[in-house]
């Protein structure tokens, strides 16, 4: 079955004109290096600068792109939730636009999914992951934050809050629908199928640091929205999972 699964890389993208080019060239070789058939799903999140005319100047470049534009409002966790509509993928990554995340962890994930897995979270935080430029501050917050969820969710996951995980479609469509709008739906999604009891595997992975732009969280801001859908999650799980359980085995198509 190697190769067989088409991989969405659903990549949500605002005002990412200067970051998309050196985005896309390293995530297309490498795909297309493995021979992994792939699409990337580029969402454009109502962006102010040059990034659709960026997009169209690449689709020669790239036929495996596909654009498709969030209505307003915008937000991050919009802009997935519009990309989880579109993607034509029996698998989907979240990639950011900044080249933040890996191509070769992108590869390794899909990997990971031939081996059987629902999902595949990757973390910055295992033995063999590799971190640059990663703010204190937001460092700080994020290790507190996620040692929460593992005391609260009773895992070994380390690094919940990281936006790049890969997921096959049946687990994106047991979790559906999404409700959270910003950088909270990286938990949602991460919680979600956690609780769902899905097969995940955890790999380490390189991450680095925005090089241009600046970073849209405000850790202020996000403080009230993270409690909200973890808590939200949490009561699921205390409450109704038995309901939810019952609503997530795969149809048999999906079953390898």
């Amino acid at each position: 079955m190697r190769n067989k699964l088409l991989y969405s890389i659903l990549i949500p993208a605002y005002n990412e004109a200067e970051n998309l080019p050196r985005t896309l060239e390293p995530l297309a070789a490498a795909l297309r290096g493995e021979g992994i058939p792939f699409e990337l799903l580029v969402v454009n999140d109502n962006s102010t600068d040059a990034t659709p005319q960026v997009l169209e100047s690449l689709a020669p470049s790239y036929p495996e792109l596909h654009v498709v534009t969030n209505t307003p409002p915008g937000g991050l966790g919009r802009a997935i939730r519009c990309g989880l509509k579109h993607f034509k993928g029996d698998v989907v990554a979240v990639v950011m636009a900044d080249s933040s995340d890996s191509p070769e962890d992108v590869v390794a994930c899909y990997r990971k999914i031939e081996e059987g897995y629902d999902c595949v979270f990757g973390s910055r935080f295992r033995k063999g992951s590799k971190v640059s430029q990663y703010p204190p501050v937001k460092l700080f917050f994020n290790r507190i934050v996620n040692f929460a969820m593992r005391v609260l969710f009773l895992t070994r996951f380390n690094d919940l809050t990281n936006a790049f995980k890969v997921y096959r479609r049946h687990a994106i469509e047991s979790i559906s629908p999404l409700h959270a709008a910003h950088f909270n739906i990286t938990i949602e999604m991460s919680l979600s199928c956690l609780i769902r009891r899905f097969k995940i595997a955890e790999i380490p992975i390189s991450w680095s640091g925005r090089t241009w732009g600046q970073s849209n969280l405000r850790l202020r801001e996000m403080g009230r929205r993270y409690l909200c859908t973890l808590l939200m999650i949490w009561f699921e799980r205390v409450l109704i999972l038995d309901d939810l359980l019952l609503e997530t085995r795969p149809k048999p198509e999906d079953g390898e």
